[in-house]
């Protein structure tokens, strides 16, 4: 390798090395306000001399002259001469200024204006005068433009023994050959502690063991993977074909050795036969050996492709830290905009996930990191009287759950206020005031989802603008993944991000409708069933199944799809299928297999762009399973079961219902919040009794048939007590004739609705009559 080449790709790997330890040192200064100070200045100062000279031997003077004057405020902040709030804040505008240099190479050897006063104020804050660069010989390989460095797509490697060494190379060429280096009147740094010296031979095996792989390759070996594996099923498939064939042939054999058992021949025909039965024989044995050792090497070969595409799916999931490194320093920027003293603590960085959703994952939670600084969490004066400690506190934990990533980004701010969620959405006219007067916590909470929706009624540079949660929502679901959202007031709010750990190889659920084959992801299927006549309901209009005792909506496929057929079976075959916290049992034509496949995106102009549509896979058999998007799904099955809204009371009222039944409480309870009205629940008719004496109602329905009280014996005791005689009551019961409706009204009811016959209008119609 000539010099130049030499020098080219120690530059090269410098800038890779060197932005690694730059994070490192970020992370490192942000501690130095906390407990762990001591030892995160003996991991900056160790980074920061390392960087000094790997920059001197590579002629990077002004590099180097910046991290020996980041070392002395370093030193000057440990020796308690500068305060440590000044020396964190100098030494991030530092890290700002080197990491401009990388990108730079040319600045990185003679300096920028920028670089010069980045020293001056170093200099300001330590104490200590650092000397001018002075006139520095540029070597012939800066002159070649910088090259950027590749993506990481594996833990990034512990290269620095590989870099010093490399750089040992340059400072033994011959003088007229070797990089320059810094003044020899610059001041030598302070060792680090022996003790505290990373191990070379440790670094060294790291290093051994890890590599940088352009994305591109990785990219081609997951597809090329994908496809060995089907060939390979294609493989066992005709293994299975061979096996069948060759038993028809041994089937066809043994026929005609009867055959010729019962026939009359000559003593030479029945030579040649006896010899053609052996030979026969034989070639069953031959073709029974060949059909086990082909199908044991199919088999084989099946298994070692299947743990190469597992290979390649891991080579592809890159460390959560590689985004989440950046998270401290921006949070405390963040935080020092507004006057807030905030911790961040960060659980499971280590755990990976596929790098072409890197990019998603970390615009997502850099938008939930600003909403939780700027809208969830509190001055702290304001903590103080909340009696909450004076510095906030915001933690991300991430987990694993089978082949899907659950990150939660946690603060323990404000929480949200649902009714001003509501107000907001009123004032912007994204609902009318009957839509929020219905909705539920849930539903209210999910408003900040709505494009165009924000709390702050100005505009900064944080907030205001109505683009967010929006953004954030799209790009999860573009990824099939799901954001659910929780929040007590007062106590904080918890976002959780749900989304598939890799792209590349996905196990789905496959699922028949009419000849077609399509795949859902088997992480958001709950359960396959088939739907029983007695398992059937109606809720406000809409078609339903119980699943695990609540109703869940029941839709067919097909035509959601915009395809021929419906429900042509007595039982038909449906998917539960589950996005955040929405169910759904999607009635299909049959099941096919469960399997992983490799997720290639739709082609062509058919496909692209279609609603419901997630990617396609390829199959054994030559067919192409279309994989579903079940968000879209998901969207789009709430919209068809969304009742209608009513015209609303003259105002809203405070409902209990009372009833043994938890299906038909929600079903009953969803009704009345949709006509605008706030629902308490009773699950008897004693315990209603007993609420009704601490609390005020406008309305009271109930139920017949409960136990400890009924509905009819409730009904008497609330008419005969005087103080809360006069409060309306409706029977809702399934018993509907005529001697159970007289004894109902009887009893004081003021109107008795039936259970089958229940309807928005009627109940609305009712309730209007009364109050």
């Amino acid at each position: 390798m000539d010099t130049e080449a030499l020098k080219k790709s120690l530059l090269k790997k410098f800038q890779e090395v060197t932005a690694d330890r730059l994070q490192k040192i970020q992370l490192g200064v942000i501690d130095l306000e906390k407990e762990t100070a001591e030892q995160a200045a003996d991991d900056v100062a160790r980074e920061l001399h390392t960087m000094k000279g790997e920059a001197r031997m590579l002629g990077l003077a002004a590099i180097g002259q910046l991290a020996h004057a980041a070392e002395d405020v370093l030193r000057a902040e440990r020796e308690g001469k500068t305060a440590t709030e000044t020396a964190t804040d100098v030494m991030l505008r530092a890290c700002d200024v080197l990491s401009d240099l990388l990108e730079d190479l040319d600045a990185a050897h003679t300096g920028t204006s920028a670089t010069e006063e980045m020293v001056k104020a170093l200099s300001e804050v330590s104490g200590h005068p650092v000397p001018a660069l002075g006139p520095v010989r540029k070597p012939a390989a800066s002159a070649a433009p910088p090259v950027a460095p590749p993506k990481v797509v594996a833990p990034p490697p512990a290269a620095t023994p590989a870099v010093a060494a490399a750089s040992s190379a340059v400072a033994a060429m011959p003088p007229a050959q070797a990089a320059p280096v810094a003044p020899p009147s610059a001041p030598a740094p302070s060792p680090a502690k022996e003790d505290e010296a990373p191990n070379p031979a440790k670094a060294s095996s790291i290093a051994d063991r890890s590599i940088r792989v352009n994305v591109e390759v990785l990219d081609s070996l997951g597809l090329l993977a994908g496809d060995l594996l089907v060939e390979s099923a294609r493989g066992r498939l005709r293994s299975t074909e061979t096996a069948q064939l060759f038993e028809r042939f041994s089937r066809l054999g043994d026929r005609f050795l009867r055959i010729s058992e019962d026939v009359e021949v000559p003593d030479a025909v029945r030579t040649e036969l006896e010899r053609a039965e052996a030979d026969l024989h034989m070639l069953r044995d031959d073709a029974f050996r060949f059909v086990r050792r082909n199908g044991d090497g199919i088999n084989t070969l099946h298994g070692n492709l299947a743990q190469l595409a597992d290979h390649v799916a891991e080579a592809r999931l890159v460390p959560l830290s590689t985004v989440f490194d950046a998270f401290p320093r921006a949070v405390r920027d963040i935080a020092k905009t507004q006057n807030k003293e905030v911790d961040l603590i960060i659980e499971n960085a280590d755990i990976g996930v596929d790098r072409s959703m890197l990019a998603d994952v970390r615009d997502a939670l850099v938008h939930l990191l600003r909403n939780a600084v700027d809208h969830g969490l509190e001055s702290p004066d304001f903590r103080q009287q909340m009696g909450k400690p004076d510095t906030g506190r915001i933690r991300i934990r991430v987990r694993v759950d089978g082949d899907m990533l659950h990150i939660e980004v946690e603060d323990d701010g404000r929480g949200m206020d649902t009714d001003r969620l509501k107000q907001v959405a009123v004032n912007k006219r994204l609902l009318s005031p009957v839509q929020a007067a219905a909705l539920s916590e849930r539903e209210a909470i999910e408003l900040i989802f709505r494009p165009g929706f924000s709390t702050r009624e100005t505009v900064s540079e944080l907030s205001g603008r109505g683009v967010g949660m929006d953004v954030v929502k799209r790009k999860v679901e573009t990824l099939g993944g799901s954001v659910g959202v929780t929040s007590r007031q007062g106590r904080g709010t918890t976002v959780t991000l749900r989304l598939p750990q890799s792209l590349a190889l996905m196990k789905v659920l496959l699922v028949r409708l009419g000849d077609d084959v399509y795949g859902m992801p088997a992480a958001d299927v709950v359960a396959v069933m088939r739907i029983k006549p007695d398992d059937r309901m109606e809720v406000f209009g809409t078609l339903a199944v119980r699943h695990r005792g609540k109703p869940t909506a029941l839709v067919a496929l097909g035509p959601l799809l915009g395809l021929n057929g419906g429900n042509r079976f007595d039982k038909p075959p449906a998917v539960v299928v589950r996005h955040g916290d929405d169910y759904a049992a999607l009635v299909v034509d049959g099941f096919v297999d469960e399997r992983e496949v490799a997720v290639k995106p739709c082609g062509g102009e058919f496909l692209k762009g279609a609603p419901f549509i997630a990617g396609t896979a390829a199959l054994e058999d030559g067919r192409i399973a279309v994989l579903l998007h079940v968000p879209d799904i998901m969207t789009e099955v709430r919209r068809m079961a969304r009742p209608v809204t009513q015209a609303p009371a003259s105002r809203r009222l405070r409902v209990l219902l009372v009833d043994d039944s938890p299906i038909a409480r929600a079903t009953e309870g969803a009704l009345v919040k949709a006509l605008g009205h706030s629902v308490e629940e009773a699950q008897d008719g004693e315990e209603a009794y007993a609420k009704v004496q601490t609390n005020t109602y406008d309305l009271i329905l109930t139920d017949v048939q409960m136990p400890k009280l009924d509905g009819f014996s409730l009904t008497r005791r609330l008419k005969g007590t005087p103080a809360v005689a006069r409060i309306p009551v409706i029977i809702l019961s399934s018993l509907a004739s005529p001697e159970d409706k007289r004894r109902g009204l009887d009893a004081g009811a003021d109107a008795y609705l039936v259970k089958g016959e229940l309807g928005v209008e009627s109940l609305a119609q009712s309730i209007d009559r009364l109050t």
